[in-house]
Order: C-alpha cells, then structure tokens, then sequence
C-alpha cells in the first residue's frame, strides 16, 4: 500500500514547483507536523484480561488557529496516514478560512471486535493519554472513520472529569443533546453537494447527472440521499465487500433499510452485485469516491469513465493517478475542498459552544453553503488564471493563508 505521507508531500513538492511564491524555508516547514505523539493505551478487556494499544494525535500547523481533526479507529491505522490526513486538514481549514490548524488522531484497533465497555474504556484511555496537549483553544477533536457521536461524548465526559472544562468546546461531532451542532451528520456530504452545485458547470456536467459513489459509510449514505434528492440518479454504491449497478438508479432509502436489515447492500432488489473496481470503471457523470485514501490508483486511473471525480473521501487519488487524469481531461474535485464541510460544521459546533448558543440546522447550512461556494469560486478562479489542477489551486489558496500567518 502507498504511503499516504508520501502523497501528501509530493501534493506539497508539485504546487511549489507550479507556484514560485513559497520560500523554500517555507516549503520545508510544512514539509513537519510541529508534534507527532504516539501513545500506549493500556485497557482491561471483559475476561479480564489486558491489552496495550496504541494511539496516535499528530498536531501538524496551527498557523491559523487551534488544532482540529478526527480520531480514526481501524486496524490499518499508523501513524503515516495520521500525519497525511493531519496535513490535508491543516489546508482544508485554509480553504475553508475558518480559524483552525490542522490535526489528527487515531488508534489501531477493529472496534467491531471490541465490547461496547471495552470500546468506552479504550475511547477514555485516549482522553487519558492525550489531555495535556487537547484543549479548547489548543486542539480540537472530532470524529472520523468508526468513531460516533457517543464517543465523543465520553471523551468529552473524561475531559472534563480530568480537566474540569465545562464548556464542551474540546470536542465536536457530539450527540445534539450533549452540546452536538444540528446538521453534524450530514454535513461532509452537505458542503460537497453545495461545491458540486457550485463548479458543475466549470467542470462541464449535465444539469442532471449519473452519480456513482464509492463507500456507503456515513458520508457516502448522506451523498446519496443529497445527490438523490436534488434529482440526480445514483446508479451504484458501494461498501468495502463489493458494490451494486442499476443503470436506473438506485432507492437510497430503500438501500439504506435493506443494508440495515441484512447488513449488507449485496443482493438488493433490483441491482446487479459488481466488485470495488468494477465500479470504479462504470461509464457515469460523476464519480464520488466517499471512503479511504489510495482508492484511485496509476493501476486504474486509465480505466476511468466517469467525466469528473469529487473526493469526499481523503486522499483517494494517488498522485500518480492525478497526473493520468489531468492529461486525460478528467477535471478532480479536490478532498481539501470538497469535503471541507465536516470540519466547517465542526468549527460551527466549536463556536456555539463556546458562545453557549445553538443554532438551527438551517443556519448551520446557510453559513455552510456560503463558505463552500466562496472558496469554490476563488479556486476555480485561480485554476482557470493559472490552467493548472482544481486540486493545485486549492493547495496554493490554502498555503498562500497559511503563510501569511506563519511567524
């Protein structure tokens, strides 16, 4: 598997070979999380017995405000994907304009072998382990892969017994009656449906689209349900077993029942099951890539038919596989723009609690769609100037911020 640090870096070396502005010093310094902290999280298991396992927060830029980032919990979790994935947030705040640097946290672990005690342990040895450097306006936690709003709420819960802060404000993504912002959820997919609304036609879609997404998690099922509903056909989806085609379309909802009920979307009514890369290559408008890093590769990147590509995942598309795509005129929505709205909300989230305020879901998505449409209209702007990438447009906004805060 590719190292995503690696990506990430070249990401970073090729927008300071397109923009001569960044010092090298400059270019060195983002090239370092300022902390990079891997912690043992000894907990005692339900037969009694004791397991150590390890946990990770990398705090990479805070140029322009406080930490923030998810914690992952997978079993592939190392410390190299934190620090990618701490690096694309530090731009995707950038992007954003919003008061926030760039973390990440994660542990290595499968939390679907693990008890709900043994996973609320494990969630508290974390707090535990990490409370000196977390904080308000320190760094900022939320959720991310196989974390939920219940943990953050015993993280929340462990802080405060630990710390004595009461303002809920050191963690985001909380359940609604625990100091959670309306519209948390749902926002990932959210602010990328305003960002596709926004550059459809700069990347020369149809007013209606063929959608097909890769990943059924929480972003891709919300992604679904938004392309769906604002009349677009989702003709297949995926999970990390395989996925399923109906040139038709697909009843999300109905999708979404049947993967509850059955615990998978295989064999749903009406759809033929296919594999992950067969997806990948089905002739669409629009392919949403919606789970994990390296999904587009220089091994599949040719064999790619959809007309443009929005990542609402991190990190999907190699750099290799952008450079196969940019030549083949297949225009990438880049992640640090696109699926900017979870950090956005999560910064909402931040705010109302610090203010003790609590906002409507249809505030929450006013202030939203204007901050991704403004970024999108700013990117494009010096995508088209420049005839270079949406995605090295959005480095070079996001590092141009960057720089003009960093001492």
């Amino acid at each position: 598997m590719q190292n995503p640090f690696q990506n990430a870096m070249a990401q970073l070396d090729k927008t300071s070979e397109i923009n001569k502005n960044f010092s090298a010093e400059f270019i060195q310094r983002m090239r370092q999380p300022d902390r990079d902290i891997r912690i043992s999280i000894p907990i005692k298991m339900d037969d009694s017995s004791l397991r150590v396992f390890e946990g990770y927060r990398v705090q990479y830029n805070n140029a322009l405000g406080p930490y923030k980032g998810g914690i992952r919990y997978h079993p592939d979790t190392e410390i190299n994907e934190v620090k990618a994935l701490a690096f694309w947030m530090a731009l995707k705040c950038a992007v954003a304009n919003i008061p926030m640097g760039g973390g990440k946290g994660g542990i290595t672990v499968d939390p679907k072998k693990l008890s709900k005690g043994e996973l609320e342990r494990l969630s508290r040895g974390w707090v535990r382990g990490l409370s000196d450097i977390l904080g308000p306006y320190k760094d900022v936690p939320a959720p991310d892969v196989n974390t939920t709003p219940e943990i953050m709420a015993w993280m929340t819960d462990e802080f405060e017994k630990i710390t004595g802060d009461k303002t809920k404000a050191t963690f985001t993504g909380k359940p609604i009656n625990k100091g959670g912002s309306e519209g948390r959820s749902a926002a990932t997919a959210q602010g990328g449906f305003y960002v596709f609304e926004t550059l459809r036609a700069d990347v020369g879609l149809p007013q209606k689209c063929k959608v097909v997404i890769q990943g059924i998690g929480n972003v891709g099922g919300h992604a679904g349900k938004i392309w769906s509903k604002a009349g677009h056909k989702v003709i297949a989806i995926s999970e990390s077993k395989g996925g399923i085609h109906n040139e038709n379309g697909l009843d999300i909802e109905k999708l979404l029942e049947h993967k509850k009920v059955t615990g998978s979307i295989s064999d749903f009514p009406g759809a033929k099951n296919i594999s992950n890369q067969e997806l990948l290559g089905l002739s669409c408008d629009l392919l949403i890539p919606a789970a994990f890093e390296n999904v587009i590769t220089d091994a599949n990147a040719s064999k790619i038919k959809a007309k443009a590509i929005l990542e609402l995942a991190n990190g999907p598309t190699t750099p290799e596989a952008d450079e196969i795509l940019f030549k083949r005129g297949i225009p990438i929505v880049p992640d640090i723009l696109a699926n900017s709205g979870g950090v956005i909300v999560s910064y909402f989230e931040w705010e109302q609690n610090l203010k003790n305020e609590h906002w409507t879901e249809k505030e929450v998505f006013e202030k939203l769609k204007k901050i991704m449409e403004d970024a999108s209209k700013k990117i494009s702007k010096k995508t088209k100037e420049s005839k270079i990438s949406l995605r090295m447009g959005a480095f070079i906004l996001a590092l141009e911020r960057i720089k003009a805060k960093t001492i």
